[in-house]
């Protein structure tokens, strides 16, 4: 199973993670030395409690678009000043798409006020659910004005009198 959940990270480009019963947080992440490393923070995604957490749960897709695994994952911080931050940081920042600046820029970035966590598997994968687990949508203030009716000729009052 390790070889699969290693397979699928290789490929991914985003991941699913769930953090402490909170629902899943759709972020971009790069697999680099054996684990996925996420950033997030000021500017960049938001993954609610992924800052103070210890474990999270990681689902990646296939090819196909569907969830191909899900696994236990350790989260660590990797800090500006670590050996960790000098080997994987410039790497992890020229995978970044549409970042601000070069890979060193961005790095200097995140140094300052981004955290990057290291998502590293943890035991064996979590078995494939039987339902979809499907979600209704989240509650949301955002509405849509609906369109008008298409009409292609001009509709006649219903007052007017129609013998004329």
């Amino acid at each position: 199973m390790e070889a699969l959940v290693e397979e699928a990270a290789k490929k991914a480009a985003v991941a699913w993670v769930a953090v402490g019963g909170r629902p899943a947080t759709l972020v971009w992440c790069a697999w680099l030395g054996g684990a996925l490393l996420v950033v997030s923070g000021e500017g960049e995604q938001a993954v609610p409690g992924l800052a103070e957490a210890a474990a999270a749960e990681v689902s990646l897709r296939g090819d196909h678009g569907g969830r191909i695994v899900t696994f236990p994952a350790e989260v660590t911080r990797i800090a500006p000043g670590d050996e960790a931050w000098a080997e994987f940081v410039p790497q992890l920042a020229g995978k970044r798409l549409n970042g601000a600046g070069g890979a060193e820029d961005l790095a200097a970035a995140w140094a300052e006020r981004c955290i990057v966590s290291r998502l590293t598997p943890a035991g064996a994968s979590a078995a494939m659910p039987e339902d979809s687990q499907a979600a209704p949508p989240r509650p949301t203030p955002a509405t849509r004005i609906p369109r008008r009716p298409f009409r292609l000729h001009k509709v006649r009052g219903a007052s007017r009198d129609p013998r004329r």
